[in-house]
């Protein structure tokens, strides 16, 4: 697994500050965010690009690009999975992002509107693409499996990781470096949610998921990349098996392009679904890592759905939402709770 989020800059890290409530919510610093009602975000502190690439490398990629490629290089070392010619091509690399290289079309614009066309980077395409970052991946490892990203909203990440589980598990591929990547804390990002009236506009104690003065979302950025493989392949090379992801299943509510459905209906049948591939029952799940992000209808809409889907269990099962501290990483933030349930 590889990481870099708003609490970390590796998963020992993460994990350790998780731990001990250590929240990676501040100040904005990435722009200028005076004319904003939202003042604060989940920012990576401290991130260099030049740490895990060439300057001039780092310069043609957007920043949820760089991210996700400094992710992978520590979930590659961790997992000891060596990429070559002769396995190359049973490698597929499934990372994903809601909205792509967003700075990098708000530069083009800008960059369009005050000198010209001419003046737009050659590198503006790729580096605002969503899959730019799987593609990168493919080439700074060599992997030359199926790679593309999944957009799918906050659930990019998670649906990645699922599209990953059955691309294995169907013989496709061997393996697959798999997770998501984010990085929208810029004007036209958190300007944009706002407008949504998704926004958390206070500036202490938050976000509050599932409090019952949840007022909305804190934007956070990262990465979050994980190894996956077969049991028989990992077996083989004798990798350090951390886990197994047993099943994965997705539903949608088929309801509103913004809002839950209140019943969480859909929820919970993505829920039981899940349990279902995995061959597993109810009494058998010690932990929910909660979507939670905060807003009202979401963690009223979630708590419906893990009722249902839980019933009597519902009240006894530890639930929580490591947004608490982590912030909203957008399509991102599944992947990052994958790690975090790890």
């Amino acid at each position: 697994m590889g990481t870099l989020n708003p609490v970390g800059h590796t998963v020992k890290e993460t994990w350790d500050n998780l731990i001990h409530g250590v929240s990676g919510i501040a100040p904005i610093t990435l722009f200028n965010s005076d004319n904003f009602l939202v003042k604060v975000a989940g920012e990576i502190k401290g991130f260099d690009p030049a740490h895990y690439m060439e300057a001039r490398e780092a310069r043609r990629r957007d920043r949820y690009q760089q991210l996700a490629s400094a992710a992978s290089k520590e979930a590659l070392e961790t997992s000891g999975l060596n990429i070559t010619p002769e396995n190359a091509a049973r490698v597929a690399v499934i990372v994903s992002s809601a909205v792509g290289g967003v700075q990098a079309i708000q530069d083009g614009v800008q960059a369009l509107l005050e000198s010209g066309p001419r003046r737009i980077s050659p590198f503006m395409v790729p580096m605002f693409m969503a899959n730019g970052a799987s593609g990168l991946i493919g080439i700074d490892t060599g992997a030359q499996g199926p790679n593309f990203s999944v957009t799918s909203a906050c659930a990019s990440g998670a649906d990645g990781i699922g599209m990953a589980w059955q691309m294995i598990r169907s013989g496709m591929v061997d393996a697959a470096i798999t997770g998501a990547t984010e990085a929208s804390i810029m004007p036209v990002g958190v300007g944009g949610f706002d407008r949504l009236g998704a926004m958390s506009h206070r500036t202490e104690n938050i976000p509050q998921p599932f409090d019952k003065e949840r007022d909305g979302v804190v934007m956070g950025e990262g990465a979050a990349i994980l190894i996956l493989e077969s049991l028989e392949h990992a077996q083989t090379r004798g990798a350090d098996i951390v886990a197994e992801l047993a099943g994965y299943a997705a539903t949608s509510d088929a309801f509103h392009i913004t809002a839950p459905a209140a019943d969480g209906g859909s929820g919970s049948h993505a829920m039981l679904n899940a349990l279902a591939a995995a061959g597993l029952n109810l009494d058998e799940v010690d932990y929910i890592n909660a979507h939670g992000t905060g807003t009202p209808l979401n963690d009223a809409s979630e708590t419906a759905a893990i009722k249902r889907a839980f019933g009597e269990k519902a009240y006894r099962v530890p639930v929580s939402s490591t947004k608490s501290m982590t912030g909203h990483m957008m399509g991102a933030t599944g992947a990052l709770e994958a790690i975090v349930c790890v």
